[in-house]
C-alpha cells in the first residue's frame, strides 16, 4: 500500500524545532514521515519560511540555524518549485480563496498532488477546504 501524501506547511515544520502549541502533533507527523507511513511534500518556499521563523525566535545561534537548514535538507521532503501548471494553480488559488500567495502555494500543491494539507493556520484550513482536504495539525492522529 502506498504511503499517504501530505503537504506540510512551514507553520507545522517550525514546530519540529520550537516547542509551541501542538508541537507534539507536528512531531507525530514527522515521525510518520521518517517511518515511511506518509510522504511529505511542500513548496520550495517552506525551508526559507521555517528558517526565518527560527531566526526571529531568537533561540538559535547562527551555527544552530545552519544545523537546522542542514537538517531540513536531510529530511528529504519533496520540494516543488514555482513553475508551469503549479505556478498557474498558485495564482488561481490565491485569488479564488482570497489568501496570500504564500498560503496558496501549499493549497495548490495539495490540489495538484492529490494530497492532504496539514497546517497550524486555522484560517487556511477554513478556506482550503473548498478545494482540498485540509487538516489543522492539532487533529493529526
Amino acid at each position: 500500500m502506498a504511503a499517504e501524501k501530505v503537504v506540510v506547511d512551514a507553520s507545522v515544520v517550525v514546530k519540529w524545532f520550537l516547542e509551541e502549541e501542538h508541537s507534539g502533533k507536528a512531531l507525530l507527523l514527522r515521525d510518520k514521515f521518517i517511518r515511511g507511513a506518509v510522504e511529505l511534500a511542500s513548496p520550495s518556499l517552506m525551508p526559507y519560511e521555517v528558517l526565518n521563523a527560527l531566526r526571529y525566535s531568537n533561540l538559535y545561534s547562527k551555527e544552530e540555524l545552519i544545523g537546522a537548514a542542514e537538517s531540513l535538507e536531510k529530511y528529504g521532503i519533496e520540494l516543488w518549485g514555482l513553475r508551469g501548471r503549479y505556478c498557474e494553480e498558485v495564482v488561481r488559488t490565491a485569488v479564488d480563496l482570497d489568501i496570500t500567495l504564500y498560503d496558496a502555494s501549499y493549497v495548490a500543491l495539495a490540489k495538484l498532488a492529490g494530497a492532504k494539507l496539514v497546517t497550524a493556520d486555522q484560517e487556511v484550513v477554513n478556506k482550503a477546504w473548498r478545494v482540498v482536504e485540509a487538516l489543522h495539525v492539532k487533529d493529526v492522529g
